[in-house]
């Protein structure tokens, strides 16, 4: 269990947050994180420690000053320096214990769907102009929406549908990033659905039968504002004898719309010194997910307006960089970077726990509930 007898009250409410099953100091020790206890008298105040520096936004001598004046711990910022690059596993540990506890706690039933969006997030170290680090987040809807799972890389981790855990009865919604051939097979062998934006050469677009797909052909004859639906397939070789049959939900956007689109493919070619090719300009048009639901459960309309969910794991990312300014990333060390990441997560979850809390409360708990027929609920674990 975890000890809280040394702190004061409200820290100890917030331990009592973590799952009950996590002893900090016997993970921080088998994690290498509290070895020697010099200046750091347990895992709780190493982890009140982390907290302070990263989620209250404090320098390392701020961090040290504060600890030492509420006799959290007594250290140099130079020994908080070292704390807390040696604590970054152990504080991913804590992440992973929550998000499993999370996994377990709430199952929902089998003969429901689930909606799980999966997205990333990138972060710059300072002064770097590239992307430094990639946190992958899998974010579950329903009444009480949550981080379900998570995954932190560095900047050449790419985006991949293989970093998230999911099972029968689950869709996963993910942009043009997720839209790799041997990825989506991978999923819809777990008995999972997809929904996923492409572009128009992400993948290899065959006929049902396996003949040579001409997506521009379809492209043409879709209005403004209209819709099409069209049974294909994906070649998952290069010979196309191995396909994955997939529906391709197309919506064409306004011209106002369209022409935004068109700017910023050309602004983006502008500053890679290219030239955008013509098909990208035409296939900025429209909207072109490849879905793997079946048609007589899902229309047209329904597969478009579960895409449209997406927006709803932006907004998370936009509440972790303007709220806990997960964007600000302070250290250029990989340890203390680590570090500052995952305590930033840490204080994410917890609040969601709290907020959870007031949602779950009566009249919520009575009243609200999932459409039928989707429950956006699936246990999986922190990658």
């Amino acid at each position: 269990m975890t000890h809280i007898s040394f702190v004061d009250t409200e820290f100890g409410e917030l331990l009592s947050r973590l799952p009950s099953g996590l002893d900090l100091d016997v993970s921080a020790r088998l994690s290498g994180a509290l070895v020697r206890r010099r200046g750091v008298k347990d895992a709780a105040s190493l982890l009140r420690l982390s907290l302070g520096y990263a989620a209250c936004g404090l320098s390392l001598r701020g961090a040290a000053a504060w600890a030492e004046v509420g006799a959290v711990a007594r250290l140099s910022d130079v020994a908080l320096l070292n704390r807390l690059r040696g604590a970054a596993d152990w504080l991913g540990e804590i992440v992973a214990a929550i998000l499993s506890e999370r996994m377990t706690a709430r199952a929902d039933g089998a003969e429901e769907r689930r909606v799980r969006l999966v997205d990333a997030t990138t972060l710059s170290c300072p002064g770097s102009r590239k992307t430094d680090w990639r946190v992958h987040v899998g974010f579950r809807l329903g009444p009480r929406p949550r981080i379900e799972q998570l995954e932190l890389s560095d900047g050449r981790g790419a985006e991949s549908l293989n970093r998230f855990v999911c099972g029968p009865g689950d869709i996963a919604i993910g942009d043009a990033g997720y839209a790799k051939a041997q990825d989506l097979a991978r999923l819809d062998a777990t008995g999972a659905g997809f929904i996923v934006r492409t572009g128009w050469n992400a993948v290899r677009l065959r006929t049902p039968g396996g003949a040579p797909f001409d997506l521009f052909a379809v492209l043409k004859d879709v209005p403004e504002r209209g819709m099409a639906d069209v049974a294909a397939a994906i070649a998952l070789d290069r010979g196309g004898t191995e396909l994955l049959p997939v529906r391709l939900v197309i919506l064409g956007k306004s011209a106002e719309e369209a022409a935004r689109a068109r700017a910023r493919v050309r602004r983006k070619s502008r500053k890679q010194g290219k030239t955008p090719k013509k098909e990208t300009l035409r296939a900025a048009g429209y909207i072109v997910l490849l879905s793997s639901l079946d048609d007589a459960d899902f229309s047209t309309g329904d597969v478009l307006e579960l895409y449209r969910l997406r927006w709803q794991i932006e907004l998370v990312f936009k509440r972790l960089k303007s709220l806990l300014h997960l964007d600000q990333l302070p250290a250029r060390d990989p340890n203390l970077a680590r570090c500052w990441i995952y305590a930033k997560i840490i204080a994410a979850l917890l609040l969601e726990d709290m907020s959870g809390q007031v949602l779950d409360s009566p009249p919520w708990a009575a009243h609200a509930r999932a459409p039928a027929g989707i429950a956006m609920a699936h246990p999986a674990h922190a990658v």
